[in-house]
């Protein structure tokens, strides 16, 4: 089993306790947002559709809801059936007790079921109001569907991922919805701070998955404007810095460099025995270089490919060069660094006796996450929430209102 055995920590305190979270989202980018909240100690409450729950359930390996388990722990889970008589109701009585909402409806949803920004403000004015989408809440593109896979190639990302003698190439993971995700948390944050310190209400964030990701692409329009010119992709070579790539060794693995400071550059000149090419014009400055990476990467290149991963490696590290091994997910889950930072730890699981998933991260030296319970059983957790709203849970499944 991979990871360091540890256990769930139920009653372990975090910064965030005593914030109330309701997450009415599906799939990656909401739950995103919260799972990085609850790890902190925020009461995430997940609310569900009864017998089906969050689409992100179905999304399985061996049978084994993965990513339900990594991204919903620290959560609970609640049954609403929105369409049954008093459900609308019922769930206000719910925000009213809560700090932040997190949806991800098509625009214009929330308001269709009478819970919009306004009906909300009204029953909680300091609450924060999170409305994650593909292209914003308004807009000549709000009416889209919002899949990261679209948001990735429209946002230039793709255009620039893979090899120029290749298609563009779409990243094997929910690279739009994880970062949008990351920006939620934080703004979650932001919004709560003009509450709690300067005296602030509560306020709608505007979350779409197309402005994140293009924000993390750097400068390519400052660069496109000043240029002119559409950057080819370039596989692991960079347009910015070089040397750096991924290199074949001899013994058929690849080791990643990156000289992206003159002085490490000049330090893998010295180590290859290549003290030359400091003062060769061609590779002077780190623009000379770029220029002539088509001169100076077969260089590096042959360098690697006469000696093993290993060779390459333990060279390089004496040296002081930034150069690393391309490990896959099985070298991952061997290697001893990760087991000694506890990046990847292993939880009891009803189901599969132990899951392996990342730990807290970040890391905070007096208020530190911590993993306090599994992913919930959709429903989990009826009786504790509706009836800590002093609601009665026979009487809501009697109205089908929880299921």
């Amino acid at each position: 089993m991979s990871g360091v055995e540890i256990e769930w920590s139920p009653d372990a305190p975090g910064a965030l306790d005593g914030v109330r979270i309701l997450d009415l989202s599906r799939l990656v980018a909401g739950n995103a947002v919260t799972h990085a909240l609850a790890d902190h100690g925020a009461e995430v409450i997940k609310v569900e559709k009864p017998g089906v729950g969050d689409d992100l359930r179905n999304w399985k390996t061996e049978g084994v809801s993965t990513h339900w388990k990594v991204y919903c722990r620290n959560k609970k889970s609640v049954t609403l059936d929105w369409r049954a008589e008093g459900a609308i109701e019922t769930f206000l009585k719910l925000a009213e007790t809560s700090r932040v909402l997190v949806e991800n409806f098509k625009p214009g949803t929330l308001e269709k079921m009478g819970i919009g920004p306004d009906v909300l403000h009204a029953r909680n004015p300091d609450l924060v109001v999170v409305r994650i989408s593909g292209w914003g809440q308004d807009g000549m593109w709000a009416h889209k569907p919002g899949f990261g896979s679209l948001v990735e190639a429209m946002s230039g990302f793709a255009a620039m991922n893979g090899f120029g003698d290749r298609a563009p190439v779409l990243p094997p993971l929910a690279l739009a919805d994880m970062i949008a995700g990351l920006y939620g948390a934080f703004s979650v944050m932001v919004a709560l701070r003009e509450i709690e310190v300067k005296g602030g209400k509560g306020q709608v964030i505007d979350l779409p998955l197309y402005d994140p990701i293009h924000s993390v692409l750097g400068p390519i329009v400052a660069n496109y404007d000043l240029s002119g010119t559409v950057p080819e992709r370039t596989g692991s070579l960079s347009n910015q810095t070089s040397p750096r790539n991924v290199y074949r060794c001899k013994d058929g693995k690849y080791v990643a460099l990156s000289g992206s400071m003159q002085a490490m550059a000049e330090r893998l000149f010295r180590t290859m025995g290549r003290e030359d090419l400091i003062t060769d014009p061609r590779f002077r400055t780190n623009t000379d270089r770029v220029a002539n990476n088509h001169i100076l990467d077969p260089i590096v290149g042959a360098y690697m490919a006469e000696r093993t991963q290993e060779e390459c490696l333990r060279i390089f590290e004496d040296a002081g060069v930034t150069v690393g091994a391309v490990a896959d997910v099985a070298q991952i889950a061997e290697h001893p660094y990760p087991l000694d930072r506890k990046v990847v730890v292993s939880l009891p699981d009803q189901d599969v006796g132990r899951v392996a998933m990342h730990n807290v991260i970040p890391r905070l030296s007096e208020t530190p996450g911590n993993l306090r319970n599994p992913a919930p059983e959709l429903g989990e957790h009826n009786a504790e929430i509706w009836g800590g709203l002093g609601l009665d849970l026979s009487d809501l499944t009697a109205k089908g209102i929880v299921r």
